[in-house]
């Protein structure tokens, strides 16, 4: 670090004394495990025989890299952490590779490395290997993140997206759009009032208590990219059913839905960084979601749909009776949001 303005430079990522200075001094004190403190090309990770592996990675690059509610550390823990979780994967361990800009303010770094390390805590798994690169000022917009987790699979569980049946329940953990909506407040600042925060949140410990209930949840999708409209999309097309969701049923802030109503956006189609969608046989569906209600990350979950026999796609009935075919996201209306 330069010590008189307290900002990266380039030879932090060149691989000497300031790489080594930095990697000590920041992440092996922050993140605090023995597999990073050992410094070793790679970590070692203990695993259970006959054990089924999940493997995911993610890039990072929101825009601004802080906002209400979160910033790029903290998504990119708990979007990799998500992601694992939508198997029923408990996790074991991550990996995180930073490409961070020239100048960068080394309190911004610390910021978001300290929020890295609280995700990881509050998700229960550990940083245990990684990387950093810095690039010349105007490559990147401050920093850039990618991460890579592997998780454990529980014995005899099989969680996709191919599983969905006839006659399932269609649940949602919460609110939707509530980061989307906060990230382009706040890159843009239009000034939107309410309660706009990003919901960034590690899914797993949702996850176990919905798994807990029965082996009767089919299918988990997190909300990312796209929204509940995309996901629910691709869930149909890999099981081959019609999903029909009520439209009133659906949990949206009032905050939220004025937002995407000045911005001409749909919130089914916006993204969340601590959301899911679940489908879950008929018969246990109401234990599921008092057991979704009992976390605090399923507080707000509601039963929205159900899964019908019919050519793959997606409906959502209105109000007044009619119905709406819901598509695939088309184009890119929030760029930059995770």
């Amino acid at each position: 670090m330069n010590e008189a303005n307290g900002r990266i430079l380039l030879a932090h990522g060149a691989g000497g004394r300031l790489t080594h200075e930095l990697i000590e001094s920041l992440f092996v004190r922050r993140f605090d495990n023995k597999p990073l403190a050992a410094l070793d090309d790679s970590a070692e990770l203990k695993l259970p025989d006959d054990c089924r592996i999940a493997f995911t990675t993610d890039g990072y690059v929101v825009k601004p890299i802080e906002f209400p509610g979160g910033d790029i550390g903290r998504i990119a823990v708990c979007g990799t952490v998500n992601d694992l979780a939508m198997l029923g994967a408990r996790p074991l361990g991550l990996s995180v590779a930073l490409i961070l800009e020239e100048g960068l303010e080394r309190e911004t770094l610390n910021r978001i490395v300290d929020s890295m390390a609280d995700a990881a805590k509050e998700a229960g798994v550990e940083l245990v290997t990684g990387d950093t690169k810095v690039v010349e000022r105007g490559a990147a917009s401050g920093l850039y993140i990618v991460t890579s987790g592997v998780g454990m699979i529980p014995y005899g569980l099989s969680l996709s997206g191919r599983n969905a049946r006839v006659g399932d329940a269609v649940l949602v953990s919460g609110t939707l759009g509530d980061h989307g909506i906060t990230v382009m407040n706040a890159r843009e600042g239009l000034g939107f009032e309410g309660d706009l925060r990003s919901d960034a949140a590690p899914l797993n410990g949702l996850v176990e208590n919905m798994l807990s209930v029965h082996s009767s949840v089919r299918v988990l999708r997190d909300l990312t990219r796209g929204g509940l409209a995309t996901a629910l999309n691709e869930i149909s097309r890999a099981s081959g059913v019609l999903i029909e969701i009520e439209e009133t049923a659906v949990p949206v802030r009032n905050s939220v839905l004025a937002g995407c109503q000045m911005l001409g956006l749909d919130p089914l189609y916006v993204a969340n960084e601590g959301k899911l969608v679940a489908m879950v046989d008929e018969t246990y569906a109401s234990g599921v979601l008092r057991a979704m209600r009992d976390h605090p990350r399923g507080r707000e979950a509601v039963r929205i749909g159900t899964v019908l026999k019919g050519e793959a796609g997606v409906v959502m009935r209105t109000p007044i009776g009619g119905a709406r075919r819901l598509l695939m996201l088309d184009g890119d209306p929030l760029p930059r949001i995770c």
